[in-house]
């Protein structure tokens, strides 16, 4: 009777965990210029883990930077702005970009995670703010903080059209470079979200 317990116990499981024959096989996409591969689906998540390229680690770990300043900048809008149209657009940049990090850094804790088990020390690179398009100097902050009014919403939008038109050129650089398709959802959105608010921005009237 023990016997015949295990067996069918065994045969549960096994059927738990086999793929079924009809599953549709998984596309992993390759560098530029290349094709991509297709693997079994029971092949997923093992040592057919494909790591991302140093463009898309480099551009990850830039683009939290980025985002980190523009939300410094969007935080002192509610204070300082008087058009409330370029308070309602800090909101919207501070309420996107903020989740937008979320998912960026955890992209970054899945790549450290898996890379050790697959020959990759994992490392993350360090990345220079001030190479990065856009982004604004200590100078340039300090003169928002200090403004209040129509000089800070002036001068909140000449920075931060500046901002997003750096972000939208680092995005569209990882487009062509880069091979981690998370990566490139995650540029794509830059893409959209920046280039709307770039077109809004230049849209309002500062007296």
């Amino acid at each position: 009777m023990r016997i015949l317990l295990v067996a069918v116990l065994v045969a549960f499981l096994a059927a738990c965990t086999a793929q079924p024959d009809d599953a549709p096989p998984v596309i992993v996409p390759k560098g530029p210029g290349e094709q991509a591969e297709t693997m079994a689906p029971g092949d997923v998540g093992t040592d057919r883990w494909v790591a991302p390229n140093e463009a898309d680690l480099t551009y990850v770990a830039s683009m939290v930077v980025h985002h980190k300043q523009a939300l410094e900048m969007s935080a002192l809008a509610p204070e300082r702005a008087r058009n409330e149209t370029v308070k309602g657009l800090a909101s919207r940049i501070h309420d996107t970009q903020g989740p937008e990090i979320g998912a960026m850094e955890q992209w970054q804790r899945q790549y450290a995670q898996n890379a050790p088990a697959h020959g990759h020390n994992g490392s993350l690179p360090d990345v220079d703010h001030r190479s990065m398009p856009g982004m604004a100097t200590d100078e340039q902050l300090a003169a928002l903080k200090a403004a209040k009014g129509d000089d800070f919403d002036r001068l909140f939008l000449q920075m931060m059209i500046a901002h997003h038109e750096g972000a939208l050129k680092m995005a569209v650089d990882l487009l062509s470079t880069g091979s981690d398709v998370r990566v490139e959802e995650m540029a794509n959105d830059v893409v959209a979200s920046q280039s709307d608010e770039i077109a809004r921005m230049k849209a309002i009237s500062v007296p």
